[in-house]
């Protein structure tokens, strides 16, 4: 079976933790991490000052992530779901990977990146708390600290980021996996983390 394969995308103001926690939790349940600028540099600043150097470009790898990926993680924190949201490369991509079944996943701000591509729609699904039901077109705003629907996995913030991590690995790996993982990681698994819409 092959390695499967995410993209986490990054844009200044990127929120660290939620960006970095799937990124090093993917890695343990040996899922291919590629951490993806959207600038045309590879160096990134977080919203708290973390800089971060990426492993390439959005526009040099936009068509290998959508042929060759298994999903694409999209973090919050301001500005960066805001940079997130504006990309049409990002828009493209999130369009075109959803399209034929593959994760799109999306925490705190981020959903806001999710409802310009159209993905929000039918889907029930969460964002941070400062953002209510009436901006999204969720079929159902819930207060899960993570919800998957289909394809689609929305998370609320910092504190979810590791369960956020752990419901992708499910997604991808099968819930065992992301057990394991959780377990291995001294998590404690909580009903919002294992649960479906």
């Amino acid at each position: 079976m092959s390695k499967k394969k995410i993209a986490v995308l990054f844009a200044d103001g990127f929120e660290e933790i939620e960006a970095l926690s799937v990124v090093d939790f993917v890695r343990r349940a040996d899922i291919e991490v590629t951490m993806v600028s959207i600038k045309d540099s590879v160096e990134v600043v977080g919203a708290h000052g973390i800089e971060i150097k990426c492993n390439g470009l959005l526009s040099d790898l936009t068509a290998k992530i959508a042929a060759d990926y298994d999903g694409v993680v999209l973090p919050g924190g301001l500005p960066g779901a805001e940079y997130l949201r504006d990309s049409e490369a990002v828009i493209g991509l999130i369009k075109q990977m959803s399209a034929i079944g593959k994760i799109v996943a999306a925490i705190c701000a981020a959903p806001i990146v999710l409802e310009r591509a159209g993905l929000t729609e039918g889907k029930a699904g969460t964002s941070y708390p400062g953002y209510d039901d009436d901006e999204f077109s969720y079929s159902e705003y819930k207060e899960d600290i993570v919800v998957q629907d289909g394809n689609l996995i929305t998370a609320r913030g910092p504190a979810t980021s590791i369960y956020f991590a752990l419901k992708i690995i499910e997604a991808l790996c099968g819930k065992d996996i992301s057990v394991e993982i959780a377990e291995e990681s001294l998590v404690p698994l909580v009903e919002s983390h294992i649960k479906n819409k």
